[in-house]
């Protein structure tokens, strides 16, 4: 990866289009990543129901034989606090429900925020110290809420925060009672949740927003400062952040900031057209050949050759 590239936007037709290119991308990072047991690849993982297409086609992955996860190790965004592990309704039950039951994961990879935890704080603080014995994560995957919260990382949410007990926002409540029977009341008032600088200090942040109901949060966080109050916006500090959306969400957004992503998004890919096509091919004695097979030229490098030439030859290699 490189360390400058900017925050990019990625827009897909519909929420099962954006899924598979969120799967896709994660099962190439893992598979060029080369995962053994000694140095696993750390994913971090999200609920909710915008995550679910995503779950679903890894799923599928696995159960092609295009991928494995038997050399991954997850950590989970957050928990409520006070529900058993095996309420229905619980993050734990949700992902092994929605994911780990499908894939070929080693259940002590597995790493959830414990919400019945006698001591909270001390749940949190160890927590944090897993993620640190692991290496760090190398990929964060997270939603976020109608009001652009990432985690549980409600509006007003320090972006210095760690994993900690969160107070929820009556916004989410009320976007979470769709899963208690419609019940208010039934909906956990806090949770266990990674702060913004949990998520932040991972080497990468994937994010998946859809539905028109998040639009006006990620126009927030992409087309305004950073913002404590739209906690997303901390990716605008990321070197290596990828938001993917699908069309409704992008009702906010101004035509020319559509434009200017789905034109980055067409020069990256010629960039990666043409890093697939250069070639160092041996030559006779000290001479080699780049050929960049563009239908524009072909350079021939000897002992002195263009530096810039040569370093992009490297850098698509």
């Amino acid at each position: 990866m490189h360390p400058a590239r900017r925050l990019e936007l990625i827009i897909r037709d519909d929420p099962a289009a954006v899924g598979e290119y969120i799967g896709d991308y994660i099962a190439k990072r893992i598979t060029d990543f080369r995962p053994t047991p000694d140095k696993p690849f750390v994913l971090g993982l999200p609920t909710g129901s915008s995550p679910i297409p995503t779950y679903k086609h890894l799923i599928r992955l696995v159960k092609d034989g295009k991928l494995s996860f038997k050399n991954v190790v997850t950590f989970n965004m957050d928990e409520y606090v006070g529900l058993p592990r095996d309420h229905p309704e619980s993050y734990h039950t949700f992902m092994f429900r929605e994911f780990f039951s499908h894939v070929d994961i080693d259940p002590k990879h597995v790493n959830l925020l414990n919400g019945s935890a006698q001591d909270l704080v001390g749940e949190c603080n160890a927590y944090e110290e897993k993620i640190r014995a692991a290496g760090g994560i190398e990929l964060f995957l997270g939603g976020i809420g109608e009001d652009g919260h990432i985690a549980f990382n409600e509006p007003g949410s320090s972006l210095a925060s760690r994993t900690r007990i969160k107070t929820l926002a009556y916004d989410t409540i009320l976007a979470n009672a769709r899963f208690f029977a419609n019940d208010i009341a039934a909906v956990p008032r806090m949770a266990l949740t990674v702060g913004v600088k949990t998520v932040l200090e991972s080497r990468e942040v994937v994010v998946v927003v859809t539905g028109q109901r998040k639009a006006l949060a990620l126009s927030m966080a992409i087309e305004h400062g950073v913002n404590h109050l739209w906690t997303l916006s901390a990716l605008q500090t990321h070197p290596w952040a990828l938001i993917v959306v699908d069309e409704d969400a992008t009702a906010e957004l101004r035509v020319k900031t559509v434009k200017y992503f789905k034109s980055i998004e067409r020069v990256h890919e010629e960039v990666e057209a043409a890093r697939a096509e250069v070639a160092v091919i041996g030559g006779d004695g000290d001479e080699q050949q780049i050929g960049v097979i563009t239908g524009l030229s072909t350079w021939k490098r000897r002992e002195v050759a263009s530096p810039v030439l040569w370093w992009f030859a490297l850098e698509c290699r």
